[in-house]
């Protein structure tokens, strides 16, 4: 199992101390570092940035927002991305959600899983370079009955396959990932709640008549070193309540209905009620502590370590942390901390 670093969403006010941060974890030997995007800063910038001020690190986007661009474009920014950082792009895809796709993007959510799988097959097909020719339910290029023409990508990609990363949490999902991507990335996996969701990435390989061998599993893992494990907590309450709350409507947030596959129905439901409340400090009150400790890495060295082999022993390759500290200086310690935890466990 190798370490990652996620940032996150960029153009929060902590740009610099996150440029330092990827600076950190590739001094450190992480295998990759990643950036998110929602309705602000888009990923490939800040990959961009990021790639030329690192040497040996990966980049990763988790994730490009799939109604955000044209498979053809993605397919673009993939290839320039991996020609300018020497071969370390990492490609990670995700729908959205139907407020921010419909809302911002102008794209109806309407067949998810159909749109990605179709989405993801034009992406390789450019990425090979081959001519690109499509006729799905979803995408059609060139489009019919005008003067557009099946075109070749110019770029020429370092690497002869770009890994393709799916961020899925439902389990139709689950089961596209185990049939096309080369990898996974979860957001509040727990070891220990885990099985499920491989069962249904094993039958979707299955599917597929593929085998898994070298498919990268890769939760985002919130990161909260210090002595007392239970205050380490605290520090992740907010991250937790909006993804349960507020990240969706009521009837459909992804994040609350796995906390409720995960045996915290009850207690999702009152995070919820609480955030489209605005109780926002009664919602972080109710994340239970046994959810926060099952998703993140808190507390000291020894426990973090500890923790890392559960995380292993469940199948994660690729461990993201997520740092959630106070300032820069105690993010860049807590990478520390993770870098000696790993070493610690055995698990490297």
């Amino acid at each position: 199992m190798r370490l990652g670093l996620n940032l996150g969403y960029w153009g929060a006010g902590n740009d610099a101390a996150n440029l330092a941060l990827a600076k950190k974890a590739d001094e450190l030997d992480y295998a990759v570092v990643w950036a998110a995007e929602a309705y602000g800063s888009d990923a490939p910038t800040v990959l961009a940035w990021v790639a030329a001020q690192t040497s040996r690190i990966d980049v990763g986007s988790a994730v490009f927002q799939i109604p955000a661009r044209t498979p053809a474009t993605t397919a673009m920014t993939a290839a320039t991305l991996d020609t300018l950082s020497g071969g370390r792009f990492r490609l990670g895809l995700g729908v959205s959600g139907p407020q921010v796709s419909e809302g911002w993007h102008g794209v109806k959510f309407a067949s998810p899983l159909g749109r990605t799988r179709e989405y993801v097959e034009i992406v390789r097909k450019a990425l090979s370079r081959q001519r690109v020719k499509y006729d799905g339910d979803h995408f059609q290029l060139p489009l019919p009955g005008g003067p557009g023409k099946a075109l070749t990508l110019t770029v020429h990609p370092v690497r002869e396959e770009i890994p393709v990363y799916l961020a899925a949490i439902g389990p139709k999902n689950l089961e596209l990932t185990g049939e096309i991507a080369d990898g996974w990335l979860p957001v509040f996996f727990s070891p220990e709640h885990a099985g499920e969701q491989f069962k249904l990435i094993q039958a979707g390989a299955e599917k597929a008549e593929r085998s898994l061998e070298g498919f990268d599993v890769v939760p985002t893992v919130p990161l909260v070193a210090g002595d007392d494990w239970e205050a380490c907590a605290d520090a992740v309450r907010g991250y937790a309540a909006l993804y349960l709350g507020g990240m969706g409507s009521r009837d459909k947030n992804f994040y609350n209905q796995l906390a409720c596959r995960m045996g915290f129905e009850r207690e999702a439901a009152d995070v919820q009620q609480k955030y489209l409340g605005r109780d926002y400090a009664g919602a972080m009150a109710a994340v239970p502590l046994e959810f926060i400790d099952a998703t993140s890495l808190l507390g000291p060295k020894e426990r973090i370590a500890e923790r890392m082999q559960a995380f292993a022993g469940a199948g994660v390759t690729t461990l993201t942390v997520a740092p959630s500290m106070p300032d820069p200086e105690s993010s860049a310690h807590a990478l520390e901390v993770a870098a000696e935890a790993i070493e610690l466990a055995g698990v490297a």
